[in-house]
């Protein structure tokens, strides 16, 4: 993302770059000079744009603004002060504080409780829910944990189709009923099969609704009084920008997000989606999900977007639940 920022207020830094320092700077004391305001403001509305183009939602793009210029203004330079590095290093110091304000460990909050553990996934259709669930079913397999899972998209046959054909390769129970049946009855037969056989998770997949259908969001509320889920998932498109912010904030309105799955992160350069997501609705990200194979899948680690954003060294996925 910041490669295309930079290219975005290049004609500006350069220019302020250019000139001398008693041209972009003032005298503020004995202790040196500082930024003039006017010369930082031209170099932050380039920065807001830029944000923008790589879907950031505006409230987000406004705040790193503003921590970007509380950063720099004030401070002291001299004449080897590289304008674009310090907006750089002040802009990653902010996208690092919105990505870290909330976590979730999904180890505690199974520790924390009787089993089975269960985890109810809401989203919009193509936003990769169903892949999500079995990645992650996959990775608690790793862990030693058993999954059941609850095929409740039932208005697709295709994906009841699909769900099962996932739980064949991971080799875990699946819970199905007849395509048009109630979602709400497929969760609690899962629920009662997991208490009944000792499974230690139930992963309860739902109908891909648009987020503006109220009957359909009204079912997705049965769903939840229901199943009384332990976490819901909110699995969003990392592509989709500012659309995949509104359908977080519709889904969390309608039942209580607890956290954020984000999939095709690989494709994503901006990273727009997950600093919007992560400000806008106070909810963290958890997982990141990229390509089709199982292991293609990983907790949400602050450090490794940061550099994934920014173009650096990426860092190490961490490898626990």
């Amino acid at each position: 993302m910041f490669k295309a920022l930079r290219e975005k207020f290049s004609r500006v830094s350069k220019e302020a770059q250019e000139k001398s320092i008693e041209d972009i700077s003032e005298v503020v004391d004995d202790s040196g000079r500082r930024l003039k305001e006017g010369v930082l403001d031209d170099l932050l509305h380039e920065l807001e744009l830029g944000l923008l183009e790589a879907d950031v939602a505006l409230p987000v793009a406004e705040d790193l603004t503003k921590h970007v210029k509380t950063e720099l203004f004030g401070r002291r330079i001299d004449k080897a002060f590289d304008i674009d590095e310090a907006v750089r290093l002040a802009l990653k110091a902010a996208v690092k504080e919105v990505l870290t304000q909330q976590s979730l460990s999904l180890n505690d909050r199974i520790k924390a409780k009787p089993k089975p553990f269960v985890i109810m996934f809401v989203g919009i259709n193509g936003g990769g829910k169903t892949t999500a669930i079995a990645k992650l079913a996959h990775r608690m397999q790793k862990h030693n944990l058993s999954c059941v899972l609850a095929a409740g998209d039932t208005f697709r046959a295709g994906a009841i189709e699909q769900l099962t054909l996932h739980s064949e390769r991971l080799g875990c129970k699946i819970i199905k009923h007849q395509e048009g049946s109630d979602p709400a009855a497929v969760a609690y037969d899962a629920i009662e099969h997991a208490k009944a056989r000792k499974k230690d998770i139930v992963l309860i997949d739902t109908a891909g609704r648009m987020q503006t259908n109220i009957n359909l969001m009204d079912e997705m509320k049965k769903i939840k009084r229901v199943a009384k889920p332990d976490l819901v998932f909110f699995v969003g498109d990392a592509l989709a920008g500012s659309d995949a912010v509104e359908q977080a904030r519709r889904f969390d309105d309608a039942v209580g997000i607890d956290g954020v799955i984000l999939t095709k992160i690989d494709a994503d350069a901006k990273g727009g989606a997950a600093l919007s997501i992560a400000r806008t609705i106070g909810r963290p990200i958890a997982y990141v999900s990229m390509g089709q194979e199982y292991d293609e899948f990983m907790r949400f680690d602050a450090d490794w977007m940061v550099d994934r954003i920014f173009g650096d060294t990426k860092g190490r996925a961490a490898q626990d639940l």
